[in-house]
């Protein structure tokens, strides 16, 4: 008998473009990848269930496993993780020098439920400063958007503002009617060299350090995972996909530590890739559920926190009961 055939729709990184060139596998199956950019991912999965394998983001799929429509199911095979102190941009003349001076703050975001401004509202949280603190302004970084990619509901206390057809972020932070932005891509003011927005930490990489040292926490964005139906029909899968996830990781970052001939076309990248390992204690990107308890723990308190999680999440309902265990 043939073996079953699946498709993965996931963001190309050197994570997963190794399932396109053959260089690795999935056991029992075959995979084809299909690459894309993570907005149009999450939308097309979260709204139209389109993807039998996909990259989906967490706080997303917190946000639907904790009002019972999920669609997914996921695999403890962390495809996007980045700190996000580089995404908070303020005035340079503004009020907002620090994460506690976001009290009473007009904040934008191109979505409130991004993992990204979840992880930062979490940083907030943790200064003392909740979400229903600030004003929320939801819409297009660079150019007008579409807004939030799957409705939410949130609590009375949270103001959540969506921008103006014509608006952008961007826009109205340069014209003093933000007094910050939190995004993943970078603002045109700050591309352009405009002197009246900056980020919000100068030592980005001394700041993301220090972060690291004080929670152990390398932020999770994206995991694999899996439509429920596929799932379900094939119970083997989400423990073939992990196994082959996690050899395709340590396949890539062997080749980071070769210093004959550099494989990533930077010149210090061996060693940053030396730095890291000895930062993170040899595992900079760990992929398991238990390994990964305690931040995803904080993420589904985070989520409660800002309201839109409609309850508290336990960690274990968002991953394959076949896949608790495992370790790579």
């Amino acid at each position: 008998m043939s073996e079953p055939e699946f498709t993965i729709t996931c963001v190309a990184s050197d994570r997963t473009r190794l399932f396109a060139t053959g260089e690795a596998e999935v056991q029992g199956c075959k995979v084809r990848m299909q690459f894309s950019e993570p907005e149009a991912i999450f939308r097309e999965a979260l709204n139209n269930c389109s993807y039998e394998i996909s990259e989906l983001s967490m706080s997303s799929h917190i946000v639907t496993t904790a009002r019972g429509d999920a669609n997914y199911i996921a695999v403890p095979v962390f495809l996007s993780r980045a700190f996000r102190h580089s995404g908070i941009f303020v005035r340079s003349a503004g009020r907002v020098a620090s994460l506690a001076d976001m009290k009473g703050a007009m904040v934008g975001v191109p979505e409130y439920q991004q993992t990204a401004a979840m992880w930062v509202r979490g940083m907030m949280l943790d200064e003392g400063v909740k979400a229903s603190d600030v004003t929320w302004h939801v819409g297009g970084l660079n150019a007008p958007s579409a807004g939030e990619r799957i409705a939410l509901t949130l609590p009375d206390d949270i103001s959540v503002v969506p921008l103006q057809r014509d608006d952008t972020l961007d826009d109205m932070l340069l014209s003093g009617r933000l007094d910050a932005i939190i995004s993943p891509r970078v603002p045109a003011s700050i591309l352009n060299g405009n002197p009246a927005v900056r980020r919000l930490y100068p030592d980005l990489r001394a700041a993301e350090v220090a972060y690291y040292q004080q929670t152990g926490f390398f932020p999770i964005m994206h995991a694999l995972a899996l439509r429920k139906d596929v799932a379900d029909a094939n119970p083997w899968l989400p423990e073939a996909l992990f196994r082959a996830f996690s050899k395709a990781k340590k396949l890539r970052q062997d080749e980071m530590s070769m210093s004959n001939v550099l494989r990533v076309s930077l010149p210090w990248a061996a060693h940053d890739y030396a730095d890291a390992m000895a930062i993170t204690g040899g595992d900079p990107w760990p992929y398991g559920f238990q390994r990964n308890r305690a931040e995803l723990e904080a993420m589904t308190r985070y989520m409660h926190a800002d309201g839109t999680a409609s309850r508290k999440v336990n960690p274990e309902e968002l991953f394959h009961p076949s896949t608790h265990d495992l370790v790579e």
